[in-house]
């Protein structure tokens, strides 16, 4: 009989280190301030960027699919499954983020793998970004292309590993980037890459997850924001963090998207979206191609707890998004101090290996659009009164 005792023992070990996730549950819709075990909590580590996962629209527009469409689309796309408010929505995202057309599925990290593995063979070379997310590394361990791994953000770093590439007779080269970078809140240097691409031939794409909704002309992400329309190949969006609702998408030139609804397997292989959940990401679409006012909320919330939280004298990392990083680097301390901001009221979870490198270790704070200033200055002042507790700051 297996010994499951194994498992144990490395929970344990994990707790040890301060690396046991405690996942909490919540009691209440997401939103600035949240119910977890019967207690109001201030919301600080969510990715609900502008505040649309309980929006009232989102909801209507929900409610009035489930009315219209029933509860379900009872089979994959490629058979019966494909409703006309899922074309609809891949419409209005290509519109949206400027594209010739986008493909819906049903997560970022799903969306991943059915480009990567759909579109390169053994023939073929991957260049991915050494802190690149999760999804991106599931998806090229499902290829059979020669992986290089280039370090984070350095373009004569990737320079190399496309020169060694194409000596090597790679016949498709596929560079691969997080827009936004998840834990530090850096962003790709995408220019630089599109201008190196182009010198060797190669695609380009960009996981965009944590860029939707908050770089670029309302929220349209870090291709927008560097204005290279037209120059990368493919974008992976999400709609399960800025958007507030769940589902993931490939935005790029017609001729990829009408391949991939042949080849993509998460497509092909697994039921879409419901029409409540596909309707709710419409309406979140929607209402930024209308306004840009809760980005530019976010943006201001960010720019102010980052300067507050700075002249404090905590060390906030490199952020240039609203991610903010609050550097603790020893697992255990953060996993201490998580604690003792829920202990205030704060809700702000620590971030250790695997998620980040080993002596890394963080509270990463997630600002959001429906925070107050009231809120924000709450959230210091606890920041404030535990950095002193545990000597981070004087």
């Amino acid at each position: 009989m297996f010994d499951y005792s194994v498992f144990t023992k490395e929970i344990e070990e994990a707790k040890q280190k301060g690396l046991f996730i405690n996942i909490r549950t919540l009691e209440s819709p997401q939103g600035a301030w949240l119910t977890i075990d019967g207690r109001k909590v201030l919301n600080l580590c969510s990715n609900n960027y502008l505040g649309f996962a309980n929006e009232e629209r989102l909801k209507q527009a929900a409610i009035k699919a489930i009315e219209k469409w029933g509860v379900g689309p009872g089979a994959v796309r490629t058979i019966a499954g494909t409703m006309a408010i899922h074309v609809e929505l891949e419409k209005t995202l290509a519109a949206f983020k400027k594209v010739e057309d986008v493909l819906f599925l049903q997560s970022g990290f799903l969306a991943n793998q059915a480009v990567i593995p759909a579109i390169t063979d053994e023939r073929d070379a991957i260049l991915s970004d050494e802190l690149n997310h999760a999804s991106i590394i599931d998806g090229v361990r499902l290829s059979k292309a020669k992986r290089y791994i280039w370090k984070h953000r350095d373009i004569e770093d990737l320079a190399r590993a496309l020169e060694q590439a194409t000596k090597e007779g790679a016949r498709r080269k596929l560079i691969i980037t997080d827009g936004v970078f998840s834990m530090d809140g850096d962003i790709a240097p995408l220019k630089e890459i599109v201008e190196l691409a182009e010198r060797y031939d190669a695609l380009v794409m960009v996981d965009d997850a944590h860029g939707e909704g908050v770089l670029g002309e309302s929220g349209r992400g870090i291709v927008d924001h560097f204005n290279l329309h037209g120059k990368v190949d493919i974008e992976i969006g999400t709609l399960s963090k800025a958007f507030g609702v769940v589902g993931g998408y490939v935005a790029g030139r017609k001729e990829l998207i009408d391949y991939l609804r042949q080849k993509a397997r998460p497509f092909m292989f697994s039921t879409p979206l419901s029409p409540a959940d596909t309707a709710a990401c419409l309406e979140a679409v929607k209402m930024l191609m209308e306004s840009d006012e809760r980005v530019r909320r976010l943006w201001d919330n960010a720019n102010y707890f980052k300067s507050k939280m700075k002249e404090l004298g905590f060390d906030v990392g490199e952020s240039q998004t609203p991610i903010t990083p609050v550097m603790l680097y020893d697992a255990t301390v953060a996993s201490k101090f998580s604690q003792r901001l829920f202990e205030e009221g704060i809700f702000a979870q620590s971030i250790g290996y695997p998620l980040v490198p080993h002596g890394k270790a963080r509270i990463r704070v997630m600002i959001s659009a429906v925070h107050t200033k009231q809120d924000l200055d709450f959230a210091i002042e606890k920041f404030e009164k535990i950095g002193r507790e545990f000597g981070i700051i004087k």
